[in-house]
């Protein structure tokens, strides 16, 4: 079954009340792009960020009467906030498997593929991740995601304790006992990201190694490999949170952080006794990687 499709160009403020009239009129679903090519970064877990120009863009059935759609909103909001009306007829598709399209098999360092279900890779010596898109999407492709990755295939995992604060679709606790880690604890306050981790590890046949927490349900403990690949700003007020976790020169692997956020945030983890090797960047994101001196 064919689709209409209105996108409409906004601002920031005003694109959510554009997202609650589409929906009011009958949209089956409603989305945000960027309209610019400016980048908007990572949102922490239910927060939603958009661009200065966001495109919004709607789905109708095809007997929505798209016309009057268009004169009310016209009459609902001034021309200057919601513009670039347009209007396209889509035909029917399988929208994640679209999407997967381009989401390819992925080398990181020399031991670990992450690979989408129906794109697998053989190839002796190597540990294959199968990942799809879902809930708390996250497949390594991001440079945050992918600087961790690298580091991990790189380093022996064997018999290592983890923890994932901050875990997402649980990737990197995944990879890590995939590749020879012996246990994994992953913390997140959604439990859409909880949910997301449980099931890929159950994909992956992991889940016995790996145990999903909300923060109010998580007892502290000290591991070999800490993990937090979230954003500056939530590391940096966590940070005497994540530090204990660290057993006495234990690993520490911070990512999510732009470039020129970084001094903050070592500033902030040195305050707990964290040494941090120089640091790895890729694109304008760096990936921090310290260590709890032993006390």
């Amino acid at each position: 079954m064919p689709w209409q499709q209105i996108s409409v160009v906004s601002d920031q403020k005003t694109a959510p009340q554009l997202s609650d009239f589409f929906s009011e009129t009958g949209a089956v679903s409603v989305t945000y792009i960027d309209a610019e090519d400016h980048p908007v970064y990572e949102p922490l877990p239910g927060e939603t960020k958009l661009w200065h120009q966001t495109r919004v863009i709607a789905l109708y059935e095809m007997d929505a009467e798209t016309e009057l759609i268009k004169q009310i909103l016209h009459d609902y909001t001034p021309l200057e906030i919601a513009h670039s009306w347009h209007l396209e007829i889509l035909e029917d598709q399988v929208w994640e498997r679209s999407w997967m399209e381009h989401f390819k098999p992925t080398k990181f360092g020399k031991r670990l593929w992450v690979c989408p279900s129906d794109q697998q890779v053989e190839e002796d010596t190597t540990v294959i991740m199968t990942l799809d898109p879902g809930l708390a999407f996250g497949t390594g492709t991001h440079p945050t995601t992918a600087q961790c990755l690298e580091w991990l295939a790189n380093h022996s995992m064997d018999n290592k304790s983890i923890v994932d604060y901050g875990c997402g679709s649980g990737i990197l606790a995944m990879a890590g006992v995939l590749l020879g880690a012996g246990h994994a604890d992953c913390i997140d306050i959604d439990p859409q990201a909880l949910e997301a981790t449980h099931s890929n590890a159950e994909k992956n046949r992991v889940s016995q190694h790996i145990h999903c927490f909300l923060p109010e349900q998580f007892s502290s403990n000290q591991y070999d490999l800490v993990m937090a690949n979230i954003l500056a700003g939530p590391l940096i007020e966590l940070a005497g949170t994540i530090s204990s976790l660290l057993k006495p020169n234990g690993h520490l692997l911070l990512s999510g952080i732009l470039l020129e956020q970084a001094e903050d945030v070592i500033n902030a983890y040195q305050q707990h006794k964290v040494s941090f090797a120089p640091l790895q960047h890729q694109e304008e994101w760096c990936m921090l990687e310290g260590y709890l001196t032993a006390k």
